[in-house]
């Protein structure tokens, strides 16, 4: 979980509310933290959405925890804590 105030899932309304529905992982139901992170400026989230999912989805051949394992490896190279 983030450290940063988000607005969780179940409190969204409007134009977060619409982000969340279209950003829901469909194996899990549920909005990535990393995304809700972003959830105070709805405009910062749906930018964020568009690189992630870029990111995440453009590798066909690797499943999402593969993705996850990638990006996890790359953040602590790079000295990243999150």
């Amino acid at each position: 979980m983030t450290w940063i105030d988000t607005v969780d899932e179940d409190d969204a309304s409007g134009v977060l509310l619409d982000l969340y529905q279209a950003m829901r992982d469909p194996e899990s139901g549920r909005v990535d933290n990393i995304l809700k992170a972003h959830s105070l400026h709805p405009e910062g989230l749906k930018a964020h959405f568009a690189v992630y999912r870029a990111a995440m989805q453009s590798t066909r051949g690797l499943s999402k925890a593969e993705r996850e394992m990638v990006a996890l490896v790359v953040s602590k190279r790079n000295g990243c804590h999150y």
